[in-house]
């Protein structure tokens, strides 16, 4: 049927975007409207002739509801091609199609290259489960290498740091090479500080490597002279003490019943 034509590819890749709503035909004559939640308020991100829709439609690319009016819904095969079209440089299409590619630099001044978000280190650990048949990593575990990852990206360290972790976080003061980090970033970098003296420096810097760069498990066990299938166990147990610095849990811990307690002055119950 020949290549999508401007207008349908540029619906499309706006339907795949991340909680992007249907397609809208009674926002304005012969458009479309596509919607998304930007900065805590739904904007629009694209217009459309409705035509783009059809022929989105007509490819199975997209399918219209039974709305009125009726609204274009993206379809498996759409989000797939979308990812296959926007693939980096580098990556096969087919192969972009299953994952969420970003380029990024993984070492600093390194080239940046495509790196597979939807398949982080602690991603893939999170879908592994131990020999007793229970997740390899618990809840409380998952966030808090979320958490930290959000933090270093918030830190703007990425590109900065290097396997000594005092030169990416440090007093949390503002030098002269910071003075364009916004407060946020040196909030960050504040939290990062303290994860880091209670996690402690080798576990830490673990930590940096696989959740903060999404170094893959294996580099990190290359690179530091550690058995196969060493560097795991090791990160289970750094992310056991992160998830105690944050006050998670996965589970409620505490007696199931507790007292109830009530104050008040002699006499304050009401007599009936």
């Amino acid at each position: 049927m020949g290549e999508l034509g401007r207008d349908a590819r540029r619906l499309l890749a706006a339907l795949a975007q991340e909680g992007a709503a249907p397609a809208r035909a009674d926002l304005r004559d012969g458009f479309l409207v596509v919607a998304a939640p930007r900065n805590g308020v739904t904007a629009i991100i694209a217009n459309a002739p409705v035509a783009a829709g059809d022929e989105l439609a007509a490819r199975a690319l997209a399918r219209w509801s039974t709305h009125v009016p009726p609204r274009l819904e993206l379809a498996e095969e759409g989000a797939n091609l979308a990812r296959r079209l926007a693939a980096p440089a580098g990556v096969a299409p087919h192969r972009a199609q299953h994952g969420d590619f970003v380029m990024r630099a993984l070492e600093p001044g390194a080239t940046p290259v495509a790196v597979d978000e939807a398949e982080s280190p602690l991603t893939w650990l999170a879908r592994r489960r131990g020999r007793n048949g229970a997740p390899f990593l618990d809840a409380a575990q998952v966030e808090a290498g979320e958490r930290f990852r959000r933090d270093v990206e918030i830190a703007q360290i990425r590109q900065r740091v290097t396997s000594d972790w005092s030169g990416a976080v440090g007093s949390g003061r503002r030098g002269p090479q910071d003075l364009n980090v916004s407060d946020l970033a040196i909030a960050a970098r504040q939290r990062l500080e303290r994860a880091a003296e209670t996690v402690g420096g080798e576990l830490n810097n673990l930590l940096l490597d696989v959740c903060g760069l999404q170094k893959g498990l294996e580099t990190v066990e290359r690179e530091r002279g550690w058995p196969p299938r060493s560097a795991k166990v090791v990160l289970k147990i750094a992310l056991d003490r992160l998830a105690a610095h944050y006050g998670l849990a996965s589970a409620a811990q505490g007696p199931e019943r507790g007292r109830v307690r009530r104050w008040g002055a002699a006499g304050y119950r009401p007599d009936i």
